[in-house]
Formats: C-alpha cells, sequence, structure tokens
C-alpha cells in the first residue's frame, strides 16, 4: 500500500517526500486559489523519474458543475489545463471536487455538465491524466457529498474510462456519511476507489465543515481511519496539518 501526504507550497517536493519516507505524494501545479495556467515544473523530470508516486489536487474554485456559464467555461478549461500538467509530471491522476449548484438550480443538469466535461474532452482525445472526483463535505446542493448524490453523479459519468473516485474520510464524516462500512458503499457505487484522503475532523459527525485534523487528534475514532485505509487498499494521501504529518505516518504504518 502507497501511503504519502500532500505537500502545501513546497519548492522541492521529492526532497520533502524523501525526507518523509513516504511512497506517494500530492501537489498543486498552481495557485489553487486563482485561475492561472501551471508553468512547467523545473523539477518535472525528477519527478517523472522517481519512484515516488505524485497525484495532482486541482485548483480549488473549479466548478464543472456550475450552471452560471462565466464559471464553469473556465473550470472546464482549468481541469485540461492541471490535468496536462499533471501528465508531464507523471502522475496517475488529477483530484477534482464533485462541485455545487446554487439554491433552486436542478440538480439534474449539474450531474449533466459533469458528463459533459468528459464527453467533450474525448473528442480532444481524452484528459492528461484520469480526473478523480472527489466527495465533498458540505453544502444543500453539492454534487459528492452524500452517497445519494454520488450515485446520481456515477450515472452520469461512470461509463467514462477516465472517471475516477477519490475519497475523503473527513469529508464523508462531516457530510453524514458512517465510515464503518463506507468504502462498500462506495464501491457499490462507484465501482472503484482511486484514491483516499485519510484525514480525521476537527468537527462533530455531519457539521458540514471541512476542517482536518491529525489522525489522533480529531472527531474521528483514529482506528476506524485504519480501517477505511485498509479496506480500500488505495493510494493514501495525508492531508492533515503537516507539523503532525511525521506522527500521522508512523501511526499509519504501524496500524496497517
Amino acid at each position: 500500500m502507497r501511503i504519502g501526504a500532500h505537500l502545501r507550497e513546497d519548492a522541492a517536493p521529492l526532497e520533502t517526500a524523501e525526507e518523509l519516507g513516504i511512497d506517494v505524494f500530492q501537489m498543486f501545479v498552481t495557485d489553487p486559489q486563482s485561475w492561472k495556467k501551471p508553468q512547467p515544473h523545473p523539477e518535472a523530470q525528477q519527478i517523472r523519474e522517481s519512484p515516488i508516486d505524485v497525484v495532482v489536487h486541482s485548483s480549488y474554485q473549479i466548478n464543472v458543475a456550475s450552471l452560471n456559464n462565466r464559471l464553469r467555461m473556465p473550470s472546464r478549461k482549468a481541469v485540461e489545463q492541471q490535468a496536462d500538467a499533471a501528465a508531464e509530471l507523471g502522475a496517475f491522476g488529477l483530484v477534482v471536487h464533485g462541485g455545487h449548484l446554487r439554491d433552486g438550480e436542478d440538480a439534474a443538469e449539474g450531474f449533466a455538465n459533469w458528463r459533459k466535461l468528459f464527453d467533450r474532452q474525448q473528442d480532444k482525445g481524452g484528459f492528461g491524466v484520469p480526473i478523480l472526483i472527489e466527495n465533498t463535505a458540505g453544502g444543500d446542493h453539492a454534487m459528492a457529498r452524500t452517497l445519494e448524490a454520488i450515485d446520481r453523479l456515477w450515472d452520469a459519468v461512470g461509463d467514462f474510462e477516465q472517471a475516477g473516485f477519490c475519497l475523503d474520510t473527513c469529508h464523508a464524516w462531516a457530510g453524514g456519511e458512517d465510515l464503518v462500512g463506507l468504502v462498500e458503499r462506495v464501491r457499490a457505487i462507484t465501482g472503484r476507489i482511486d484514491l483516499v484522503h485519510l484525514n480525521n475532523s476537527r468537527d462533530e459527525f455531519d457539521s458540514g465543515r471541512d476542517r482536518h485534523a491529525n489522525l489522533e487528534s480529531g472527531h474521528i475514532d483514529p482506528d476506524v481511519l485504519v480501517e477505511v485505509a485498509r479496506i480500500a487498499d488505495a493510494p493514501l494521501i495525508l492531508e492533515t496539518p503537516a507539523e503532525g504529518i511525521p506522527a500521522d505516518l508512523s501511526y499509519l504504518r504501524g496500524g496497517l
């Protein structure tokens, strides 16, 4: 099992990954709060050739489900550009949040927009890497908060080979999903889990709040998190507070 962490704003990710002794790391390819096109990474060749795997997280403002053209169109372009940048690094996927709609908008149109993302890119030869859709923590109009929503989303995109799934434990907890048996319930819908974001939560169950905690310091039983990791049998990325990541890695390795 490949175990690693998200490396935030790290100019030398391979060096940091080697220091942590991890098998995989997650990184951004552009400012996660902007629409800037990714620029070539100075260590792209070293990252491609390294035995340490890499996955890329997309920028946060992307919302391909949106019914607002001024948000949806740049979101589609950003996904395409960031997937190309991920491919240059040899990444095995690009993580993209499920997105959301505004009050009163028809969820069916949001799911249809997700299908259009893959459909239109397929006409261009596909994305540079698979798109790993991540479940989200809150919002009554989120496209991937509940299993019911994920089921509808997968009805729309599940037949595309490049559609993958990223399970975030903090998001699921905050979204009101019991983590016990969750891996099996998700796989019954998607048929796959390509990546796990293994995070504890600073908030109570079903809070709708996305605030990550280190594995042993949140509201989720850390033994449950280890069990999710074990059953999912997918690459694991910690997105926990940076100062606690070495201890999280040690706890996780000991539990697995």
